[in-house]
């Protein structure tokens, strides 16, 4: 079998160049999209003493050695949130970031190891406005790589079209037949077995040690993912709150939680929070994302006691955090997200 050639050689990096340069107008049009709304652009420090504590989330471990020999450990973050959060609670009210994060046991056409995510805060403001931010963005992007349709594999969607707007509710009666909330308690509490019993009526596997969430997670990979985003952008909104970890209850339906995620040709972009400020309540649920780390995977990362204390003083705020390897793929047509980076990290 033939090896492919490596990214730098001259041939492959001709073929790729004209999308890295598409990708660097994308980036200067958003900086100045930022700016022009009044956010600073701030940079988060990668090194941080947690990397986020969702249970399906990966890091890179590594340590600090000071001056004295002394050694503790540290994290490559996968998010620049818990750092943009402090800033919040700082004082500033509008923060924008282009970080290089970087997640372990993630690499294909979606995937990669290193890759960048665009975050942005707006203190004060409700996460409804973000849906208008991510309008803009996906409209610029087009305009900016001289497209009038986002495209992934065979799959397009309109980036100037209205947004579908579809709650977890709505998604899992339509595509599964499954009464979601009714296996959700008014505490957040979930129903295993009642998920599990509309889950095999949907002709999906279940497994004696599937927990909620993984059933949760295999309808929305296996019926629902796949349908959103085509022909236009949808907003999936109203997560249980058991699923969105950072998020504070809607005041509507504590059942549910005030984020939504952003797609296109079936492709997650983005992720938003109305932001959770209590930090008791965060620490429980910190504590759950680990135990379920724990059972799954074997392993915990420590929770940043610094941060938590920032949520005391952080103002009400929303954010969201939006692939931008991703966004440019669907805006250059590109097959896989490699395409799109200029030096992807070598493949072990």
């Amino acid at each position: 079998m033939t090896t492919p050639s490596p990214w730098w050689a001259p041939h492959v990096h001709a073929d790729r160049r004209p999308r890295l340069l598409l990708r660097n107008r994308i980036v200067a049009g958003l900086r100045a999209h930022f700016a022009a709304e009044g956010f600073v652009e701030v940079e988060a420090a990668a090194l941080q003493v947690s990397p986020g504590n969702e249970a399906h989330l990966s890091a890179f471990a590594t340590e600090a050695i000071g001056p004295d020999g002394a050694r503790a450990p540290l994290y490559l973050h996968t998010s620049p949130e818990f750092a943009c959060k402090k800033l919040l609670a700082a004082g500033e009210a509008r923060i924008a970031s282009f970080a290089r994060v970087y997640r372990n046991r993630e690499r294909g056409p979606l995937h990669h190891p290193e890759f960048t995510m665009l975050e942005w805060y707006r203190a004060g403001a409700d996460y409804t406005v973000l849906m208008a931010d991510c309008a803009e963005i996906l409209a610029l992007a087009a305009e900016t790589a001289g497209t009038a349709r986002l495209t992934y594999r065979g799959r397009e969607a309109d980036p100037f079209a209205p947004f579908e707007r579809l709650t977890l509710a709505q998604a899992f009666a339509e595509r599964a037949g499954i009464d979601l909330l009714a296996t959700v308690a008014p505490d957040g509490g979930t129903d295993r077995d009642a998920l599990a019993a509309g889950v095999a009526r949907a002709g999906l596997r279940v497994a004696e040690d599937d927990s909620w969430a993984d059933l949760f997670s295999r309808v929305l990979v296996a019926r629902i993912e796949p349908h959103l985003g085509l022909g236009r952008a949808t907003l999936l909104c109203e997560y249980p709150v058991s699923e969105a970890a950072l998020a504070r209850p809607s005041p509507r339906d504590p059942r549910v939680a005030e984020r939504f995620e952003l797609y296109a040709c079936g492709v997650e972009l983005a992720n938003a929070f109305g932001e959770l400020t209590d930090p008791e309540v965060q620490r429980r649920r910190f504590e759950a994302e680990m135990a379920e780390k724990a059972r799954v995977y074997g392993e915990t990362y420590p929770i940043d006691e610094a941060f938590l204390d920032a949520l005391a003083i952080m103002p009400e705020a929303s954010g969201i955090a939006l692939g931008l390897d991703r966004l440019v793929m669907l805006a250059t047509g590109a097959p896989r997200i490699e395409d799109v980076i200029w030096t992807p990290v070598a493949a072990p």
